[in-house]
């Protein structure tokens, strides 16, 4: 099976976000608009880095991320290839709530402290809204 290209995308050098996260990032949504469908093999881990220019161990992490979360499984010696599992569409709101908690995570924040600031926030926005 011949891997499909990779679409290009800018990885930014001045996120908060860690590289590896933004190519994990960039593959979920990939899986998830219907690029690459259940059963499609991703380009080797070499191929994204060496395209990239960046690290092998940065591209691994995001690879690793994506096989941790079930989005893909990688067979010796053969590639990683796409699951069922990441085909599950994610709403747009959850989309952003994900995208939030990982932009908070890039900063150092912990999940419990997340999760104050939202109640918080939402409580400020409440009463400034007479709810």
């Amino acid at each position: 099976m011949v891997d499909k290209p990779i679409p290009k995308f800018e990885l930014d050098e001045q996120s908060d976000l860690p590289l590896w996260v933004q190519i994990r990032d960039r593959f979920v949504y990939l899986m998830e608009s219907g690029y690459y469908v259940p059963g499609d093999q991703l380009p080797s881990v070499r191929k994204v880095a060496a395209e990239e220019r960046i690290s092998y161990n940065t591209v691994s992490k995001a690879f690793m991320s994506l096989e941790r979360e079930g989005r893909i499984v990688t067979r010796h010696g053969s590639g990683a290839y796409v699951t069922e599992a990441s085909t599950e569409k994610l709403s747009d709101l959850d989309v952003l709530t994900e995208e939030y908690v990982r932009a908070c995570v890039g900063k150092g924040v912990g999940y419990a402290e997340i999760a104050q600031l939202v109640a918080r926030t939402v409580r400020r926005m409440e009463g400034e809204n007479g709810e």
